[in-house]
């Protein structure tokens, strides 16, 4: 189960929790206040029966004060034959008919509580009521509380999505910058040596591979000066991208991994940053790479539409769980035994961000693999 928990489950958790001992603790409140009122309104009855039957001014007298002095519960007295007689605490305002309303008043309150009677002996009379005006608000109010609770979490929880998105991409950035500032160094001396051994032994080579991965890492340090700024995107063709990329990673691959390449075309243009977009496509590889220990096929194929460009790359590796899926783009997350977990992360926010395009996991299956879909917008 900890895999599906995070201090946003546990937030809502506690939220309902609270919200749900409102709800006890409020209708508790208003049960007591509904027993409290249909006792006051006990009481009046015995105040009406009592003015009918008194036999002294001050029995009278008394019950009258009984009787008037209860105005917060609204209250329609009829005979025995339906016929109103009296009514309290009752809006009247505004109404045109006012026996139609009084019914329908009636009615409302027969499916509140059951109607007291008071028995004269000679006759009888029917008191229907209905709730105070603080009965009724206090059982809305868990609702208006819910209501309040839930629009406080959501600002919380957008406040606390942003405030961790504007760290991320601070150690982004410092992070890359930082980076790229410490590579400068040893790719100035390395770049001395390969000038001292091309003069040595300028046809080996050995020598010649060294170059292109020095210059690898030349782009690998420019990428990481230019997280944080908007890099400049520029239309190139992505075939002759892709065949190359495919071509270096071939070369660094185990002889038992074969990396293809398929395009129907041969000109597929689209806007993008070269050294970022390349940084993504190599990222995606190397994890194939990671994912197949050894043995397997990778296959690169580009689809050209009128208004998309995607890109799928597929491998024959471990594949990715189910309950993972979701959370390989996040920052810090990662299966491997070393690694940061910021690869595919960034790769997204590259993507995303500077490319206005989208990164996904088209589909993955334990044991048989995983394809991982560009979508860039034209």
């Amino acid at each position: 189960m900890r895999q599906y928990l995070n201090w946003r489950t546990y937030l809502v958790l506690t939220a309902l929790c609270i919200v749900i001992a409102s709800l006890v603790y409020t209708n508790q409140l208003a049960a007591k206040l509904a027993t409290q009122e249909r006792k006051n309104v006990a009481v009046l009855a015995e105040g009406i029966k009592t003015i009918a039957t008194a036999k002294s001014n001050a029995e009278i007298s008394f019950a009258t004060n009984i009787v008037t002095q209860d105005n917060s519960i609204p209250r329609i007295i009829t005979d025995e034959k339906g016929n109103i007689q009296n009514f309290n605490v009752i809006d009247t305002a505004g109404v045109k008919d006012l026996k139609p309303y009084l019914q329908q008043k009636i009615n409302e309150f027969k499916k509140l509580h059951n109607p007291i009677i008071v028995d004269y002996g000679f006759g009888s009379v029917y008191i229907y009521y209905g709730e105070s005006y603080l009965l009724s608000r206090l059982r809305y109010f868990p609702y208006v509380q819910l209501g309040i609770i839930s629009l406080f979490l959501l600002v919380v929880l957008i406040a606390l999505s942003a405030a961790n998105r504007s760290i991320q991409n601070q150690v982004w950035v410092g992070l890359s910058k930082e980076t790229a500032h410490q590579l400068g160094t040893p790719i100035s001396s390395i770049e001395g040596w390969m000038e001292l051994l091309r003069e040595t032994i300028p046809e080996n080579d050995a020598v010649v591979e060294m170059q292109k991965d020095v210059d690898r890492l030349k782009l690998v340090a420019d990428r990481f000066s230019k997280v944080g700024s908007v890099p400049q995107l520029q239309q190139e063709n992505l075939v002759p991208i892709l065949q190359e990329m495919v071509s270096y990673m071939q070369k660094r691959a185990s002889g038992k991994i074969l990396i293809s390449f398929n395009s129907k075309e041969e000109d597929i243009s689209v806007d993008i940053s070269r050294s970022l977009f390349d940084w993504v496509i190599e990222n995606l590889i190397r994890n194939a790479l990671d994912a197949m220990e050894g043995r397997g096929n990778i296959n690169v194929n580009i689809i050209d539409r009128d208004a998309q460009v995607i890109i799928d790359i597929s491998d024959t590796g471990k594949g990715i769980p189910k309950h993972q899926i979701k959370k390989v783009f996040a920052p810090g997350f990662t299966t491997k035994k070393r690694g940061w977990g910021l690869g595919l992360s960034l790769s997204k926010r590259i993507i995303e961000k500077y490319h206005h395009g989208s990164l996904l996991v088209k589909s993955s299956e334990l044991k048989k693999g995983t394809t991982f879909r560009i979508i860039l917008n034209r």
